[in-house]
């Protein structure tokens, strides 16, 4: 799931101190009857194709060895036999758990509870095209366009636009006065123009 050789992300120390105690208990409490699960467990963490035929091997030699312990008589020895290898294959994959599990463990150092190492794959990679989780000197890409959802359309209230305000306007009382004075003005130089000279 993480890839060829790609680590998984890293857990808490509670969690792996767990995880090894039930992997473990699994393969010995059930006197090798499920010793495959801890080896399936390797094989998904270092995804080897080796580790997951080991795996599926000590499925079938479990499978196998307890199909031929319930198949003979109780004095047979060839019934100890296989009830001998199916213990051994109980410690061995335990041991082989402990053993890989501390090993990768150690690899990804003292990384703080919750981060991935700089190695790990976090994003899955598409259409079979390897991802890397630091690109090297990429410009930043805008994140992607998320439609919002809109409400139905619904017309709005008839408004009056607002009007544009014209220049303001003499008034038209200082118009009446201009053109009254002008009136005035006009009426005396008339006057002016029909009194003879010596009148003065």
């Amino acid at each position: 799931m993480h890839g060829q050789g790609a680590q998984p992300p890293a857990r808490s120390a509670g969690t792996g101190v767990l995880l090894r105690v039930l992997l473990t208990a699994c393969a010995l409490l059930s006197c090798g009857l499920f010793a495959c699960v801890p080896l399936f467990r390797v094989a998904y963490l270092r995804g080897r194709s080796s580790d997951w035929l080991l795996a599926w091997a000590g499925l079938a030699l479990g499978v196998g060895g307890f199909a031929v312990v319930g198949s003979l008589p109780e004095n047979d020895p060839m019934s100890d036999v296989a009830l001998a290898l199916i213990l051994m294959l109980a410690i061995a994959a335990a041991v082989h758990f402990l053993v890989v599990d501390m090993r990768l463990q150690n690899q990804q150092g003292d990384m703080p509870a919750g981060y991935a190492p700089p190695s790990a794959q976090t994003v899955p990679s598409a259409y079979g095209y390897p991802n890397t989780p630091y690109p090297a000197a990429q410009t930043p890409t805008p994140p992607p366009y998320i439609p919002t959802p809109q409400p139905p359309h619904t017309p709005a209230p008839h408004t009056v636009p607002p009007q544009p305000s014209a220049p303001p306007r003499p008034a038209p009382a200082r118009i009446d006065q201009v053109r009254a004075e002008l009136d005035e003005l006009s009426d005396y130089l008339r006057r002016q123009d029909g009194k003879p000279e010596g009148g003065r």
